[in-house]
């Protein structure tokens, strides 16, 4: 593979400007059909196989004219202090504004009377107009959401608290700005490497453009594969984190290079060779933990994991040919101005502080070891408490009209009314269809936890009911969660007794199913992701023990991490420091995406680290003398590469989106903890007790194994038939 590679930053390195200007026509190509396309719709949910959808899809067969698909929009009403809602004064305002909305477009399918709905509060103080459309969210116009803004707001000025939740608000997640201040700390953290502005630059370069283009894509694909604002959003973190990364790792490479007397393009074809194999199998890596993410089974996890992964697979290609190509066009400005002035390309560097922590492990391998593994395993335990559950208009931030809509009616009409559940009865093989509905309702009523059940509707041919159940706690809640169940459990004596069949369905039981796959699909998606890496860095490490190692390293930093997680976003502390509104169950989703996402990047800092070790075993240094010298070439590098993942993932802290925040977070603390705990602390010491052992192979698996030669072996055969390769340094520009 070191081979291969090495000639292709050769290629790239001798014909820069046509590699450049490609990268640039591709970007180019992929932002203007990304400003053309329509749009993605809001996220939403399919989950094959689980009762909710099948319920969901039987109401779309069998209630044809309710609009199951248009968008909605529930306008809250909250009469002024000492005022009721339903005086004279207020419910004309409140008919005016709802005949506004009703008149202001096309696409308005229904906009009910709350006062003949009976959407009006027990106290009197707060009433609802539950608007439905013809359209769905992403097909509403400007004009008619505007105009729905507009009418509340004239209604405002009146003295009434108005505010609107639904789908019809949701407006496109735009970005908050805060990942500009993770690529200018990222910039920061590569100037102090590097000590060149042209150096540091070109990570920064290759980043934007790879994620450019990938976002770019994945807008202009978005509404035609239905990909979700938070698959950009990931698709942006991960491709802005590891394209930075790459290529630090190949352009300190390709320095070192240089400073051993290789030409500037010898040295390129080197670095690609040797630290571009690197890159290739820690993207690989990244790949497959992102692209498993498919057997979970749910569409939207799939397509938030492939697009994720193909910006991976972007970022790999083109830190290997881009980034040769401006390393040409660079020239000797590669190095800092001192060097330059000097005259001459700077010696090898070497991290000297890098080297001295070595030595300090090696000479305390058991402390070090113990004190890591204790320390995350501290950390871990609050994972122990861990309730997972999805956001809704409740995790909003308290300033969107969508969360004060959600709190109003909390406060006037209960927990459970952001989160009612559907029981749809189908009633086709029984005698009665219209006793059966009401003997599934009587049954459902009777259950611990109910607050409100709505009477039966039938479809035209009177053969399937729905009825409406709203529970006594929130939709976020485990006694809700109970209730499912509970409600679930009825079927068999409704079917037994009446011949019907019931299931139940809505927002909150598509989202208690949701999370409920999720759990059953994360031991077997681990076992898949895992088991895949495993003989993939067998196959770059040549070892058993060291893959291994790696695996239960990255085990104890992602507990860590979920450990962290629960302690901010569930419990609450340092709730307000992270910018967290209200606290509540962790997203569902975390717990995979943590899984796929850190050990692919746990694995990036194994194999950028420990590769470096293993060329120095193979080349005759001692176990001991291997690790220091893979810290002195490696550790620095590692430690900017976690440094600018950190500022990068933590950068999103600032999103508006809960989810986007709290994988920000989450990524971050992983991050922190796999980069400065395990692979700097637990790595060498577990090395340093291993010995020789550490790359132990049975020998009938060396000999079935392919060599990859990431330690670049096979260049060193090249550089003898070039005359070694090898020069006096040449003068650098000035």
């Amino acid at each position: 593979m070191a081979t291969l590679l090495s000639k292709l930053g050769r290629f790239a390195f001798r014909r820069r400007l046509t590699v450049i200007f490609s990268w640039i026509i591709l970007l180019v190509f992929a932002g203007f059909a990304a400003s053309a396309a329509t749009p993605p719709a809001p996220n939403s949910f399919s989950m094959p196989g689980t009762e909710s959808q099948r319920a969901l899809d039987l109401v779309r067969e069998r209630f044809p004219e309710a609009e199951v698909d248009g968008a909605s929009a529930r306008i809250v009403f909250k009469a002024p202090h000492g005022q009721r809602i339903d005086n004279p004064a207020n419910r004309a305002e409140i008919r005016r504004t709802l005949a506004e909305v009703r008149d202001s477009s096309s696409q308005v399918a229904a906009v009910p009377d709350p006062f003949t709905a009976r959407a009006v509060s027990q106290d009197g103080s707060t009433a609802y107009a539950a608007v439905a459309y013809k359209a769905d969210a992403a097909a509403l116009t400007d004009s008619t959401k505007d105009a729905l803004l507009e009418a509340a707001d004239a209604s405002r000025k009146t003295g009434l608290t108005v505010e609107i939740g639904g789908s019809a608000v949701q407006q496109t997640q735009e970005g908050s700005g805060a990942e500009v201040i993770g690529i200018a700390m990222a910039a920061i953290v590569l100037l102090i490497t590097l000590g060149s502005l042209v150096a540091a630059g070109l990570p920064l370069i290759t980043a934007l453009l790879g994620v450019g283009t990938s976002v770019s894509t994945i807008a202009a694909l978005a509404h035609t594969l239905d990909l979700g604002d938070t698959t950009s959003q990931l698709a942006l973190m991960l491709g802005l984190a590891v394209g930075i990364d790459y290529a630090l790792f190949i352009v300190t490479r390709y320095r070192t290079e240089l400073a051993g007397g290789l030409t500037r393009e010898e040295a390129a074809g080197r670095a690609v060779g040797t630290a571009g194999s690197a890159v290739v199998f820690a993207g690989l890596t990244v790949f497959i933990a992102l692209a498993g993410l498919s057997i979970v089974g749910i569409p939207m996890l799939t397509k938030m994991g492939l697009a994720a992964a193909a910006t991976v697979a972007l970022a790999v290609v083109v830190a290997l040919t881009l980034l040769p190509a401006l390393l040409a066009v660079a020239g000797k400005r590669i190095h800092g101005r001192r060097a330059r002035a000097r005259g001459r390309s700077p010696q090898p560097s070497h991290s000297r502080k890098g080297g001295r922590w070595a030595r300090f492990v090696l000479r305390r391998p058991v402390a070090v070891l113990v004190t890591g593994v204790l320390g995350l395993g501290v950390l871990s335990v609050p994972a122990m408490s861990l309730e997972l559950g999805l956001p809704d208009e409740g995790s909003l931030s308290a300033e969107t009209t969508q969360r004060k809509a959600y709190d109003l009616l909390t406060d006037g009409f209960g927990a459970g009314f952001n989160g009612p559940l559907t029981v749809v009865v189908d009633a086709r093989e029984s005698a009665s269809p219209r006793d059966a509905a009401a003997d599934a309702a009587a049954r459902v009523a009777r259950l611990d936890g109910v607050a409100q059940v709505s009477p039966p509707v039938f479809n035209a041919p009177a053969d399937t009911a729905t009825i409406t159940v709203v529970p006594t706690t929130g939709p976020s809640s485990e006694d809700t969660e109970a209730l499912v169940r509970d409600i679930r459990g009825t079927r068999t004596t409704v079917t037994e007794t009446t011949g019907a069949h019931t299931m139940v369905t809505g927002q909150t039981a598509l989202k208690i199913d949701f999370t409920r796959k999720m759990n059953d699909a994360l031991l077997p998606y681990l076992a898949l992701v895992v088991g895949l890496a495993f003989v993939l860095l067998i196959l770059v490490f040549r070892s058993v023990l060291v893959p291994l190692k790696a695996a239960l390293g990255f085990l104890l930093s992602v507990g860590a991490a979920l450990g962290a997680l629960v302690a901010v976003f569930q419990w609450g502390w340092l709730a307000d420091l992270f910018g967290v509104d209200r606290t509540g169950p962790i997203m569902s989703t975390m717990p995979i995406l943590m899984v796929g996402i850190i050990f692919g990047l746990a694995m990036d800092y194994e194999v950028f680290l420990v590769t470096r070790i293993r060329e120095a075993y193979v080349r005759g240094q001692s176990p001991a003398a291997s690790v220091e010298e893979g810290f002195r070439h490696g550790g620095r590098v590692v430690t900017a590469a976690a440094v600018i993942m950190v500022t990068v993932f933590g950068s999103f802290l600032g999103a508006a989106e809960e989810t986007v925040k709290m994988v920000g977070f989450g990524l971050a603390v992983a991050v922190v903890l796999d980069a400065f705990v395990v692979r700097m602390a637990i790595v060498p010491a577990v090395l340093a007790l291993l010995g020789r052992a550490a790359w132990w192979l049975p020998g009938w698996l060396g000999k079935a194994l392919p060599s990859v030669d990431v330690e670049g072996e096979g260049l060193r055969p090249e550089q003898a038939r070039h005359g070694d390769g090898h020069r006096q340094p040449e003068p650098a520009a000035r």
